[in-house]
């Protein structure tokens, strides 16, 4: 085969360009550090690239969040072990004003220096970190308590993203530090008037008649007295006594009412008083028992449920003529104002035998009903001693707002009705029942009066508004759509709809528009809400005074009635005291604890000023309380803290796996590239001699 010039140049030239192609891809990867440039010099390293990338530019996105939230939540741990350190100081002082010693400048001083510690709380309430509140939810731009101290958050949870769909949670939000619930703790209530023994106190009367007042003396009642020294008697004769009875009103573990009488002989042991109790409540749900000052505590045995509620009356008739017991029950039912107290002596009386002989016109000889509970509320119907009330009272006024002290709270899951609820999910039995609504307008003078009418077939009877005392029908409840509503259905909405077009003289027609007409002119006099712990308040927006002159009263109509089903539901009621909730309004509770040492009260007394403070006993306890639910909070941002900082340690390790893998893909081993050019030189200068020498040849070296 001949090789002619040009195919020698052919075969040169494409050499040249291949080695010189071969040297430049060998300097380029050695000077850029990449084996590839560009996706069309290697497929398969270019897209490995690409997802590596990807993956490194996640890694360290997630890495910055989670750092961010690492320090949120270490932040929120601090605050939270700060929060725990002021309310152990705090227990401290309450301690220390409890031990009877102090006088009142004394106590005021205390109380002066938990304020201090309160307003340190409140401050660490307000945390922020880089402009968020700590304490906020997701509103974290959002302060969290306003000037009242009520939460002005939300529930939000915020979440760092640890990829794949993985979220960690990291705040702890206000609803849950100073709102939340302890699913653990057990209810607990008081009532709050201390109990004597009437036979100790009354020596002269129920002993003997050669004794005198000045023999005395001041003893609690405890589980071995008999039910005689605890509701007195009119002479020294045990062989004439009268039955007493115990009227009983509360709710149950499970929100279910009841209303039941016991009766007891005088000779019968108030322990025994105390199991018939249990019994009424069901047996085994709840402990009984008295406290040293002889006041009913009860102990729900059913964890997490707020629902536990007692009221008493005790009742004996001592005119031995006639029928007694149907006197008790007339005087349980509608107490007058005349009815009889040994115990609780009034107008100046300080000699019992003058009120059991008749002496004081202004009160019933023979009747006597002792109070256990004690609320300083008003009555709604007559003017009554206020322990003999249960839930026929006015709500209580705060300046323009009225308010009630009942939260409504679902049966199910335990949590507080909204708007939205409907109200056979917390009402026990819906069925056949009346709710009275009254009182007076914004202007003070007006009185309304209506009755919420539920049939006995709550899922077709329609729910009507009739008034009172006619019994006239003024409208059926409208559902905002233009139909009518039965019970099965009405909301806690539409029941304060009605509640704000009474307080309003409104009086809708059966259609839709004039409905939401009645109701939007109402809402330009008073408007009315839930708050977030379930309960009723009116705000008046007429007056410009200080406080409203309205007043608002909602009760079950047969709650008073022995005979009958118990109430389906209580909205303001002389409840006894909480000692122990599942449920925290942290604020709140601390502010009542602090009362109680301003007020100097040691201990629940329903004779005091605010008969509704636990005193400082109950207040260490709550203290104590809502140092082990911030604890918990603590455990669960500290577990929070944990989570991310193995995440960003986790993340790290990914990241550098992922860089590692992704130089291996990629990156150019510099040592061999360095080799490579080396040969490459070499072969390249070789050509090049060898090419010289080729084309120094002609036909005589041949020859």
């Amino acid at each position: 085969m001949r090789v002619t010039n040009s195919m020698q140049y052919r075969d040169i030239y494409g050499e040249n360009n291949k080695t010189g192609q071969a040297l430049f891809d060998v300097n380029k990867q050695i000077s850029s550090g990449q084996k590839i440039q560009y996706a069309h010099e290697d497929n398969a390293t270019f897209i490995d690239t690409m997802r590596l990338d990807n993956e490194v530019t996640t890694l360290t996105q997630v890495k910055k969040s989670t750092q961010s939230a690492y320090k949120f939540s270490t932040q929120t741990d601090t605050v939270l072990g700060d929060f725990s350190k002021a309310l152990d100081t705090m227990k401290v002082k309450l301690i220390n004003a409890a031990n009877g010693t102090h006088s009142d400048a004394s106590l005021n001083a205390i109380a002066q220096e938990l304020r201090g510690l309160e307003s340190h709380l409140k401050n660490l309430a307000d945390t922020s970190i880089n402009g968020q509140y700590l304490f906020s939810g997701t509103q974290t731009s959002t302060k969290p308590l306003d000037n009242e101290s009520n939460y002005t958050g939300n529930d939000g949870a915020l979440n760092a993203f640890l990829g794949n769909d993985i979220k960690q949670k990291y705040n702890i939000s206000g609803a849950d530090l100073f709102l939340g619930e302890e699913s653990n703790t057990q209810r607990k209530i008081t009532t709050n008037v201390k109990q004597l023994s009437l036979n100790d106190l009354y020596p002269d009367v129920m002993q003997s008649n050669i004794l005198t007042r000045g023999s005395a003396q001041e003893k609690y009642i405890t589980t071995d007295n008999t039910i005689r020294d605890l509701m007195g008697d009119t002479d020294n004769d045990t062989t004439n006594d009268a039955i007493s009875h115990f009227y009983i009103r509360g709710t149950k573990s499970d929100g279910t009412s009841f209303k039941q009488s016991i009766a007891m002989t005088s000779d019968q042991k108030v322990g025994e008083l105390l199991s018939a109790i249990e019994t009424k409540f069901g047996a085994g749900s709840v402990d009984v028992s008295l406290n040293e000052h002889g006041q009913i505590e009860i102990k729900d045995k059913l964890s997490g449920s707020s629902k536990l509620d007692f009221h008493m009356i005790g009742a004996v008739d001592f005119d031995t003529t006639g029928d007694d017991l149907a006197d008790i029950n007339d005087a349980v039912a509608y107490p007058a104002p005349n009815t009889g107290s040994i115990d609780n002596l009034s107008n100046g009386e300080t000699d019992f035998k003058k009120i059991i002989d008749g002496a004081s016109a202004a009160l019933n000889p023979s009747l006597h009903v002792k109070e256990f509970n004690k609320s300083a509320l008003t009555s709604a119907v007559a003017t009554t001693a206020d322990g003999l009330m249960y839930d026929r009272t006015l709500f209580a006024q705060d300046g323009m707002k009225l308010q009630s002290n009942v939260s409504q709270i679902l049966k199910d899951d335990n949590s507080f009705a909204v708007d939205a609820t409907k109200l056979g999910d917390v009402f026990s039995n819906i069925s056949s029942t009346r709710i009275r609504v009254g009182g007076l307008q914004t202007d003070g003078v007006t009185p309304y009066s209506v009755d919420v009418v539920f049939g006995a077939n709550p899922a077709t009877d329609i729910v009507e508004v009739r008034s009172v005392p006619a019994d006239s029908l003024l409208y059926n409840v409208g559902d905002g759509k233009g139909n009518d509503t039965v019970a099965a259905d009405m909301t806690y909405r539409q029941l304060l709809d009605v509640v704000n077009m009474a307080m309003n003289g409104e009086v809708p027609t059966d259609n839709d528009a004039d409905y939401r007409a009645k109701i939007q002119n109402a809402n330009t006099n008073s408007n009315i809400t839930l708050s977030s712990d379930g309960k009723i308040v009116l705000k008046d927006l007429t007056n410009s005074s200080t406080s409203t002159k309205a007043t608002l009263a909602m009760y079950d109509t047969s709650s008073d009635n022995f005979t009958t089903n118990a109430s389906v539901t209580t909205f303001n009621a002389n409840t006894a005291l909480t000692i122990r909730d599942p449920k925290t309004n942290f604020f709140s509770q601390i502010d009542e604890a602090i009362k109680a040492v301003e007020e100097g009260r040691y201990r629940a007394d329903g004779d005091a000023k605010d008969p509704r403070n636990g005193g400082i006993q109950n207040g260490i306890a709550i203290i104590d309380d809502l140092n082990e639910h911030v604890n918990r909070m603590q455990s669960q941002a500290g577990s929070q803290s944990q989570s991310l900082s193995a995440a960003i340690n986790r993340t790290d390790m990914l990241l550098v796996n992922t860089k590692i893998l992704r130089s291996e893909v990629i990156d150019v081993d510099i040592a061999e590239a360095t080799l490579q050019l080396q040969q490459l030189t070499l072969n390249y200068q070789a050509m090049f001699s060898s090419i010289s020498r080729i084309s120094q040849l002609s036909l005589v070296n041949y020859l």
